[in-house]
């Protein structure tokens, strides 16, 4: 079994989690960077706001630009983070030279905690391939616990 692979087993398993930079990766210039959810919203709320502004009044335009930031903020940008980091953890996780081209970047880190309650982790800095490698072979077979999830 490969690095890889376990490693794809433990993250379906829940002993290990996938780390990755968001912001780096939601960019202009990343393959899993999509302009239509970053540059539309934002185009929308402005012209509503400015539209608003222009055939009402300047208060409606605040509250239109208000609400919108509210919804930006609050609604659209966690779906935004949720698929950058599933497209981003799909295409690292496909194979090894991907995994390994963006583990280099400084992209994506790796966490787990194990039985004993020691906490493990590892970034850009570290080999992952030694990390995975390292981890007990226990972690495999434990239960899921959902507390420290």
């Amino acid at each position: 079994m490969t690095e890889l692979e376990r490693l794809r087993m433990l993250l379906d398993a829940d002993k290990v989690k996938l780390g990755v930079h968001i912001r780096k990766m939601n960019s202009p210039g990343s393959p899993v960077y999509r302009s239509i959810e970053n540059v539309a919203p934002a185009a929308v709320i402005l012209v509503a706001s400015f539209g608003s502004t222009m055939l009402v009044h300047f208060y409606l335009g605040f509250v239109v630009l208000a609400l919108g930031c509210w919804w930006w903020l609050g609604k659209h940008m966690p779906r935004v983070k949720d698929g950058v980091f599933d497209r981003t953890a799909a295409m690292v996780l496909a194979d090894d030279r991907t995994f390994q081209m963006w583990w280099a970047q400084g992209v994506l880190s790796l966490y787990a905690k194990l039985p004993d309650g020691e906490e493990r982790a590892a970034t850009g800095r570290n080999d992952w391939r030694a990390w995975v490698r390292a981890l007990p072979e226990a972690i495999e077979t434990l239960p899921h616990d959902r507390r420290h999830a």
